[in-house]
């Protein structure tokens, strides 16, 4: 798009990272500050008569009250929050009111604040108010997970559930385990735990409690795994379990469209059985085998899964090799109206509905109350600053040759990511009395690291 038709390319970030270094504009702000930014940028675009005035009012909740609303947003307000000048923050708004196909990338990370959900929703309003949305090439993009729409019921057996249980905060593991009353609900302590898919040893927040609560006497932790992972290195039994070429299953696409087989290519070595297999295993000795979806094989299962959405069969999809599920434009574009009930992109955010299963009402775990998010999109002061007893805040920005915690345990993963690093900005450092490539211990309560 740039090079065939001149497109500009604007990155925010919290660090200068490659996609940025190519970018027409980069803006490097503070962590979880997009909000603010978005804000600002919104205030412009109604001060400066670039907003879509028809669009508003024909796709949008309640354009007069956000107008009113961002009226304090300046670009001035947000310079003191996010760390960049008004002349950025205007410059990119500036760019957006002028570009009818504006399309935003929102990724994941932004949202990894304590007010992500908010930040998320304030970036996802710029389209709304510029009206991008209803050109082709224009929008905005989180994930396209919502397209797919597979019923898994058979296979989750969401039948038998049983409200009474409670769910569990996977990110508050170290508290669930070294029994924090709130994390756990009031319930009785975790004394038994099956692991498959994750490793929370090394990827949980709290590691340091998270390790206390692994090293409970009266745990009891299976773990299945396909590598000795920090999390398998203290459990109590480890079961190997297969690869992705040893047993059969299907693949929703993460940021494509499409739904792929991965079938079953080779046979596993002796040992490594499926999370199927130990799932029907478990059922066989606790009695419940006999209750609907137990007892059938795994391509059983995708035959049942593609068939609820009228996608054919497994054999259909081993012949077709995959299935696009791309919507139409309008669908995608959502020019016949938005997922709500009245049609409109919501300006006003409802938040009341998003607590997980079988919390509490009124808690929001480590997120704080509901209460404190705000109606309209804005800045939400939910998260950790830096301050004298903590002076930086440490971003744990992407490896750029580990997939994830489990397969960085293989060998050319290790060899091309080398030692980890720290970036540190070159005027701290130096009144750190550090130089490029001193070894440095960063840390605070939770925990500590060796750069």
């Amino acid at each position: 798009a740039r090079k065939e038709r001149g497109a500009k390319i604007v990155v925010i970030d919290v660090y200068e990272n490659a996609t940025m270094k190519q970018a027409d504009l980069g803006l490097v702000l503070k962590p979880g500050t997009d909000g603010a930014l978005a804000c600002a940028a919104m205030h412009v675009l109604f001060r400066e008569g670039m907003a879509d005035r028809a669009y508003l009012e024909k796709y949008t909740d309640d354009p007069k009250g956000l107008e009113a609303h961002l009226q304090t947003r300046t670009p001035e307000w947000a310079a003191e929050i996010t760390g960049l000048t008004v002349a950025e923050i205007e410059a990119f708004a500036r760019l957006v009111g002028t570009t009818r196909k504006t399309y935003f990338r929102l990724g994941y990370g932004f949202a990894r604040q304590r007010n992500g959900a908010v930040n998320m929703h304030a970036a996802s309003c710029i389209a709304a108010v510029t009206g991008c949305w209803q050109y082709e090439g224009g929008g905005a993009f989180h994930s396209n997970s919502g397209i797919f729409k597979l019923n898994q019921d058979v296979l989750e057996g969401t039948k038998m559930r049983d409200p009474s249980i409670r769910y569990l905060d996977h990110s508050r593991i170290g508290p669930v385990l070294t029994g924090a009353s709130d994390a756990l609900y009031g319930g009785p302590l975790v004394t038994a735990m099956l692991i498959q898919n994750t490793n929370p040893v090394n990827v949980a927040p709290e590691q340091r409690l998270v390790t206390q609560g692994f090293l409970r006497q009266d745990l009891f932790t299976c773990v299945h795994e396909q590598f000795m992972t920090d999390t398998a290195k203290l459990a109590d039994v480890v079961l190997p379990a297969t690869m992705f070429l040893e047993h059969d299953d299907v693949y929703k696409g993460g940021g494509n469209q499409h739904i792929t087989l991965g079938p079953k290519l080779i046979e596993p070595p002796e040992g490594p059985r499926t999370n199927h297999f130990v799932i029907e295993q478990l059922a066989e000795r606790l009695g419940v085998a006999d209750r609907p979806g137990f007892g059938l094989t795994e391509q059983q299962h995708i035959d049942i899964i593609l068939g609820k959405r009228g996608l054919g069969s497994f054999d259909s999809l081993k012949e077709d090799k995959w299935i696009d599920l791309q919507p139409d434009f309008d669908t995608a574009h959502f020019t016949r109206g938005f997922g709500h009930a009245d049609g409109k992109f919501h300006f006003r955010a409802d938040w009341t509905g998003q607590a997980a299963p079988n919390r509490p009402p009124k808690s929001m775990g480590l997120f704080g109350p509901v209460a404190r998010l705000p109606e309209f999109p804005d800045h939400v002061d939910l998260i950790e600053v830096a301050d004298e007893a903590h002076p930086f805040r440490l971003t744990t920005s992407p490896a750029r040759n580990f997939l994830n915690s489990t397969f960085s345990e293989t060998p050319v993963s290790k060899a091309k990511e080398g030692r980890p690093e720290l970036l540190l900005h070159p005027d701290d450092a130096a009144a750190l009395g550090l130089a490029d490539g001193d070894r440095v211990e960063v840390g605070n309560t939770r925990g500590e690291v060796v750069l």
